[in-house]
């Protein structure tokens, strides 16, 4: 590759892209509305959260100095991260807290790039991130919902032109902002009637011995104010 090809993917890939219409946003977070709150639909696109989800746990424990030994992805749309280092400290309290917070965390970096105008940008760097979190893959379920999703990053930025793009990545933003409110209130209602005892919130609460409730609404407050604040770049307010 020579400097002038150098030169022009590096335009394409960090120069800005036109704004898109505003028929288009608004469109955009109605179709991921619709991905979001219809159970049935949501059984299905769930799973895009879980691989935020624990991508989060296994970055976080990354920089925060754990050996992550692998991510699992299920088809009822749970998940497993394994990491190991020191059961208790920062380390450990960060990563059990990243799952929760990730989707709505990630929707708002991608808001940002957005507003920004950096659409390339984002659709490649999505990209890079699923490559990464495929390594640590080690069941063929997860090794197939993450390969899915790369293949669609990969199809939009190299074969389609700025409107489909700027389409897409928009869908997704909207989906991680408001994909990411849902679980905490799913599990709130599991924890309500019995469920999930060894969930992060309740992980959370026997390393800090902070009550469960604290960290779920942590959550809650992460996740409705980046939908928030990413819903405002997103429409220009």
């Amino acid at each position: 590759m020579d400097s002038t090809q150098t030169a022009d993917l590096w335009d394409r890939v960090f120069g800005t892209q036109p704004d898109p219409s505003s028929w288009l946003v608004i469109v955009t977070a109605a179709v991921a509305l619709a991905a979001v709150v219809p159970r049935p639909v949501w059984l299905l696109t769930r799973n895009a959260i879980t691989i935020a989800h624990e991508g989060g746990h296994g970055l976080i424990a990354l920089l925060s100095g754990r050996r992550l030994d692998g991510i699992r992805l299920h088809s009822d749309t749970s998940g497993l991260t394994v990491s190991r280092g020191r059961p208790t400290g920062l380390g450990m309290i960060l990563t059990a807290a990243a799952g929760y917070t990730a989707p709505s965390l990630l929707g708002l970096a991608g808001a940002w790039l957005l507003a920004a105008n950096h659409i390339t940008a984002l659709l490649w760097g999505a990209t890079l991130l699923l490559l990464a979190m495929l390594v640590m893959i080690r069941n063929a379920y997860g090794v197939l919902t993450v390969v899915l999703a790369g293949a669609a990053f990969v199809l939009v930025s190299w074969l389609t032109g700025p409107d489909v793009q700027a389409a897409f990545a928009y869908g997704v933003v909207w989906f991680l902002l408001l994909g990411g409110v849902r679980p905490p209130f799913e599990l709130q209602r599991k924890r309500r009637y019995g469920g999930a005892p060894d969930s992060d919130a309740d992980q959370l609460a026997r390393l800090t011995h902070v009550p469960p409730l604290l960290w779920l609404s942590l959550f809650h407050v992460v996740s409705l104010c980046s939908l928030i604040g990413g819903g405002r770049w997103l429409l220009g307010v």
